[in-house]
Protein backbone atom coordinates (compact mmCIF):
# COMPACT_ATOMS: atom_id res chain seq x y z
CA UNK A 1 0.00 0.00 0.00
CA UNK A 2 1.24 3.38 -0.78
CA UNK A 3 1.13 6.03 2.10
CA UNK A 4 1.83 9.89 1.45
CA UNK A 5 0.51 13.00 2.83
CA UNK A 6 -2.46 14.63 1.98
CA UNK A 7 -0.73 17.48 0.11
CA UNK A 8 1.71 15.08 -1.88
CA UNK A 9 -1.46 13.13 -3.10
CA UNK A 10 -3.39 16.81 -3.99
CA UNK A 11 -0.51 17.53 -5.77
CA UNK A 12 0.12 14.52 -7.89
CA UNK A 13 -3.65 13.67 -7.89
CA UNK A 14 -3.74 12.55 -11.36
CA UNK A 15 -0.59 10.37 -10.46
CA UNK A 16 -2.01 8.98 -7.77
CA UNK A 17 -5.74 7.81 -9.19
CA UNK A 18 -3.85 6.21 -12.37
CA UNK A 19 -2.12 4.13 -10.03
CA UNK A 20 -5.01 2.98 -8.00
CA UNK A 21 -7.08 2.44 -11.11
CA UNK A 22 -4.33 0.97 -13.13
CA UNK A 23 -2.00 -1.04 -10.57
CA UNK A 24 -4.83 -1.91 -7.69
CA UNK A 25 -2.79 -0.34 -5.89
CA UNK A 26 -4.48 1.43 -2.14
CA UNK A 27 -3.57 4.76 -1.70
CA UNK A 28 -3.25 5.68 2.24
CA UNK A 29 -3.45 9.83 2.65
CA UNK A 30 -2.74 10.59 5.89
CA UNK A 31 -3.87 13.91 7.54
CA UNK A 32 -2.11 16.57 9.88
CA UNK A 33 -5.37 17.11 11.47
CA UNK A 34 -7.95 14.29 11.20
CA UNK A 35 -8.39 10.80 10.19
CA UNK A 36 -6.79 9.43 7.20
CA UNK A 37 -8.64 8.25 4.10
CA UNK A 38 -8.08 5.50 1.74
CA UNK A 39 -8.10 5.84 -2.60
CA UNK A 40 -8.98 2.55 -3.97
CA UNK A 41 -10.65 1.47 -7.73
CA UNK A 42 -14.36 1.40 -8.02
CA UNK A 43 -13.42 -2.20 -9.21
CA UNK A 44 -11.02 -3.20 -6.25
CA UNK A 45 -13.58 -1.71 -4.32
CA UNK A 46 -16.77 -4.07 -5.94
CA UNK A 47 -14.40 -6.92 -5.40
CA UNK A 48 -13.72 -6.22 -1.65
CA UNK A 49 -17.59 -5.85 -1.23
CA UNK A 50 -18.64 -9.09 -2.85
CA UNK A 51 -15.43 -10.79 -0.67
CA UNK A 52 -16.91 -9.25 2.53
CA UNK A 53 -20.51 -10.98 1.48
CA UNK A 54 -19.41 -14.54 0.82
CA UNK A 55 -16.98 -13.94 3.87
CA UNK A 56 -20.36 -13.11 6.48
CA UNK A 57 -22.18 -15.61 4.40
CA UNK A 58 -22.55 -19.28 6.58
CA UNK A 59 -23.87 -21.09 3.59
CA UNK A 60 -21.49 -19.83 1.09
CA UNK A 61 -18.62 -20.54 2.98
CA UNK A 62 -19.71 -24.49 4.25
CA UNK A 63 -20.17 -24.66 0.54
CA UNK A 64 -16.01 -23.37 0.10
CA UNK A 65 -14.70 -25.80 2.87
CA UNK A 66 -16.97 -28.98 1.77
CA UNK A 67 -15.19 -27.97 -2.16
CA UNK A 68 -11.89 -27.76 -0.90
CA UNK A 69 -12.14 -31.02 1.03
CA UNK A 70 -14.02 -32.63 -2.14
CA UNK A 71 -10.52 -31.19 -4.29
CA UNK A 72 -8.04 -32.41 -1.58
CA UNK A 73 -9.66 -36.04 -1.58
CA UNK A 74 -9.98 -35.57 -5.57
CA UNK A 75 -13.51 -37.45 -5.33
CA UNK A 76 -15.30 -34.53 -6.85
CA UNK A 77 -17.42 -34.59 -9.91
CA UNK A 78 -15.02 -35.87 -12.98
CA UNK A 79 -16.54 -34.46 -16.66
CA UNK A 80 -16.25 -36.73 -19.75
CA UNK A 81 -14.82 -35.46 -22.56
CA UNK A 82 -17.61 -34.79 -24.55
CA UNK A 83 -18.75 -32.01 -21.32
CA UNK A 84 -15.39 -31.02 -21.27
CA UNK A 85 -15.01 -29.81 -24.81
CA UNK A 86 -18.28 -28.19 -24.42
CA UNK A 87 -16.45 -25.96 -21.58
CA UNK A 88 -14.22 -25.11 -24.56
CA UNK A 89 -16.84 -23.91 -26.70
CA UNK A 90 -18.25 -21.24 -24.28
Amino acid sequence: MIELSVNKFRANLKEFVDKAIDEHQPIRVNRREGKDFIIMSAEDWEREQETFYILQNKSLMRQVADSSVTYRDNNGYKPNQEQLNDIDRI
